[in-house]
């Protein structure tokens, strides 16, 4: 089971990638992709005579966007094969550990992933408009599972004594939930400050992608709704982890620099369901604050298991 866990990692990053290379193409090639109106302005030059004539621009135009959405549907397919296989990847790695598969740093990280790709594609089912969102999804998910299988990669190894109760599936099952809802959150406000800057004209790169992604104001209720469905249940994981301290070490508190760093992410958060809801805050600095309080969610997540040392030292790669 633990070499199938192996093989399915490879399968999920290898479909989302063929899922990021497809959204990719239909990014360049559909009506607003840089060949699709270059087709659009050959056209436009070969129509100047009088007479009804079928160009080969013409064709390029009529072919262009129906390979286009031809390629979107692909990476769609793409990306549940991927999500399958990532499902399949962290299950048998539980089965091989015997416990829930989220106890070491390697672990969690496939974890997170796995309910960010579940939580966009139940996104993507509810809101077919937002499907462009799919290219950065999928490159999130082959950055950080190419990141878990060549960087982070732990054997499978008995569980440390300190974590073996209950409260590992309540508390960090949590904390796995709302991370992976606010890894899309984290996309979708992302996307949200590119499409505003190319709607206000700003030249250049990332700005250019802005064309191809949905409405800034789509965007924005959509990373709304995403970060105040997760930050309930981050709260809840903050919680549960002070109930298992306090069972565990005799206190519920020592700001230990895990417990300092998930409360820093609660009150960024916090800062911005408050910002979202004060009417004289720009829009755009709510976004803002929301890739502040992803930094401050991989700085807990990477930062404080590779480079500091405390009672949460469970990340395997030390």
């Amino acid at each position: 089971m633990a070499a199938l866990s192996d093989q399915l990692l490879v399968v999920a990053i290898m479909a989302y990638l063929i899922a990021m290379v497809c959204h990719a193409a239909e990014y360049a090639f559909g009506s607003r992709g840089a060949v699709g109106r270059a087709a659009t302005r050959e056209l436009v030059t070969a129509g100047g005579g009088g007479a009804s004539v079928t160009t080969e621009a013409e064709v390029v135009v009529a072919e262009t966007p129906r390979r286009a959405a031809l390629a979107g549907r692909a990476a769609v397919g793409a990306l549940v094969v991927a999500a399958l296989a990532h499902l399949g990847c962290v299950l048998s790695r539980g089965v091989a550990d015997g416990r829930v598969p989220w106890g070491n740093m390697y672990e969690f990280v496939l974890a997170v992933t796995f309910v960010g790709s579940a939580a966009w594609l139940v996104v993507l089912a509810r809101r077919p408009a937002v499907r462009h969102l799919g290219l950065f999804i999928a490159l999130t998910e082959v950055l950080l599972l190419g990141l878990a299988g060549m960087v982070l990669y732990t054997p499978i190894t008995p569980l440390q004594p300190a974590l073996n109760s209950y409260w590992l599936a309540i508390h960090v099952t949590a904390a796995v939930v709302a991370s992976g809802i606010f890894l899309v959150g984290f996309v979708s406000a992302a996307m949200y400050l590119i499409r505003l800057g190319y709607d206000e004209g700003r030249p250049g790169f990332p700005f250019t992608l802005g064309a191809r992604v949905p409405a800034a104001d789509a965007l924005e209720r959509l990373t709304f709704r995403l970060n105040a469905f997760a930050f309930p249940i981050w709260t809840f994981a903050v919680i549960a982890g002070a109930i298992w301290a306090e069972s565990a070490w005799g206190r519920y508190w020592g700001w230990d620099p895990k417990e300092t760093w998930a409360f820093i992410s609660w009150v960024v958060y916090a800062g911005y369901l408050h910002a979202r809801a004060t009417a004289s805050v720009k829009r755009s600095t709510a976004a803002w604050i929301v890739v502040v309080a992803w930094a401050t969610m991989l700085m807990n997540l990477f930062g404080v298991n590779l480079f500091f040392s405390g009672l949460h030292s469970y990340a395997g790669v030390k």
